[in-house]
């Protein structure tokens, strides 16, 4: 069935569009000149469009601005593009003009053909509801982008991000204290080191990601300062001087996050620091939880020829050819997302510093890969959660196992009979195939008894580690 068209124009002239589609001859014109990738921005960042939208219209008619009919039906539409139910006719590429205009102009050329459709007049005719005189009134797509971007951000990050990082620390916090009483060895460089307590190592794991969430809330100061109010280029021409103050307290009210109007509109719309800012955290989490899952890799490696220190809960068939082989698939699943949170935090620093004077100009590419961090570090962090961190259990046996062979017992025997000697007792152990406990006891270097107090693995791992001999 061929699809039927209207025709509509815009200041370039004429254009088709489709027949049902609630966009107008903009959006159509972007939809020709940018069929780059397929990608489009997501939900969340056109939820932040509609709640824009409907905080400006709440604005423009509290100022006077703004005929109530029109504002109503304004806001009935702008509610519908922010629950989602619009969201078909939101088309355009992310790799359009880099001041996300086109993007801009598809939310206000929807609104008000939505609008005009709930006061009864016909999509396409922009009248009573003009996209640009009154759903775009005393806005500019140079100060409504930037703030969308901060908008979805803010709102991903307190609403899945920091619950999903909160619940991850508090499963690795139980662990540590699950773990306390078993000690292993240490490892650096990947070489034997002295012992420490599984759950101490798990600790560490917990106060990472407790730092990451401190870093992540770090944003909010100013991620929570909003563009809106700036129009063109900061100045605010053509938007009421208490416009910006109104969106934002509005936009407080809809989401429960606290916004206010940007101290300074020429930094607010010149750079794009905040989401660098923001996009350098989720690094730093990334990283966290790159380490973390990682380390849980090779401590999980086995189950009989690695290290096998923990049991990773079995999940999946790990191969296709070898029968019984379980591989440690969330952990690995962790760790590409920690690697395209680093790629994409590359992007949004190039990004960042792209454009000159008074606009950004890559700005669909900062919403984009910056709310993609968002968003699957907060599911990954949850699937971590939930698949792997909860069900993991120690191999007690085997930490035990492998602290007896390790020759960096001897590390505490230094300051007794000193380094070079010490290291004498490591080497022959190494040669021989025997334990620092039995090389030490052949050599009689100290009694049995106080041997054994020195070389006891758990007094290893509390402070004050070296427990000196009587007169030594």
């Amino acid at each position: 069935m061929q699809e039927e068209f209207r025709i509509e124009s815009d200041s370039m002239g004429e254009m088709r569009v489709p027949a049902t589609a609630y966009y107008g001859a903009q959006t159509a014109r972007a939809i020709e000149n940018f069929p780059i990738s397929g990608i489009r921005f997501p939900r969340q960042f056109i939820r932040a469009l509609g709640l824009i939208k409907l905080a400006a219209a709440q604005a423009n008619m509290e100022l006077g601005l703004l005929p109530k009919n029109i504002g109503n039906a304004i806001v009935k539409a702008a509610k519908e593009v922010v629950e989602g139910k619009l969201d078909e006719h939101f088309v355009l590429d992310i790799f359009q003009t880099g001041s996300g205009t086109s993007t801009n102009m598809n939310a206000n050329e929807v609104i008000a053909n939505r609008a005009n459709e709930i006061l009864g007049g016909k999509i396409g005719d922009k009248k009573p509801v003009h996209p640009n005189d009154h759903v775009n009134m005393c806005q500019s797509s140079n100060d409504v982008i930037p703030t969308a971007i901060h908008v979805s951000a803010l709102e991903m990050i307190e609403k899945d991000l920091l619950p999903a990082l909160k619940t991850l620390h508090k499963a690795l916090a139980k662990k540590a204290k699950e773990f306390d009483k078993i000690v292993k060895i240490g490892r650096t460089h990947l070489q034997d080191a002295t012992p420490i307590r599984l759950g101490q190592e798990f600790s560490g794991y917990a106060s990472m990601i407790e730092h990451g969430i401190r870093r992540v809330e770090g944003t909010r100061n100013h991620l929570s300062e909003l563009a809106i109010g700036g129009t063109a280029v900061g100045t605010g021409i053509n938007a009421h001087p208490k416009f910006g103050s109104l969106v934002a307290k509005y936009l407080t009210k809809m989401t429960g996050i606290k916004f206010r109007e940007a101290e300074n509109h020429f930094e607010a719309q010149g750079a794009r620091d905040a989401a660098v800012e923001a996009s350098g955290a989720l690094k730093t989490v990334a990283v966290s939880l790159m380490k973390i899952a990682n380390d849980i890799r090779w401590l999980g490696s086995g189950p009989r020829c690695g290290i096998g220190e923990i049991l990773i809960p079995p999940v999946q068939p790990g191969s296709s050819i070898m029968p019984g082989k379980v591989n440690p698939v969330i952990a690995e699943s962790v760790c590409q997302v920690a690697a395209q949170v680093m790629g994409n935090d590359v992007t949004i620093t190039i990004a960042g510093q792209s454009g000159n004077f008074e606009l950004n100009v890559m700005m669909p590419l900062i919403a984009h890969n910056l709310l993609q961090s968002i968003a699957i570090l907060s599911s990954v962090s949850r699937v971590f959660t939930e698949k792997c961190i909860v069900g993991i259990k120690a191999n007690k046996e085997r930490c035990e196992e492998m602290i007896e062979k390790s020759l960096a017992m001897c590390t505490v025997l230094a300051p007794i009979i000193g380094y070079d000697e010490a290291a004498k007792i490591a080497k022959e152990a190494y040669e021989t195939g025997k334990t620092v406990r039995q090389v030490a006891l052949e050599r009689k270097i100290l009694p049995e008894d106080e041997l054994n107090r020195l070389l006891d693995p758990w007094s290893m791992t509390e402070p004050g580690v070296t427990k000196w001999s009587a007169g030594g």
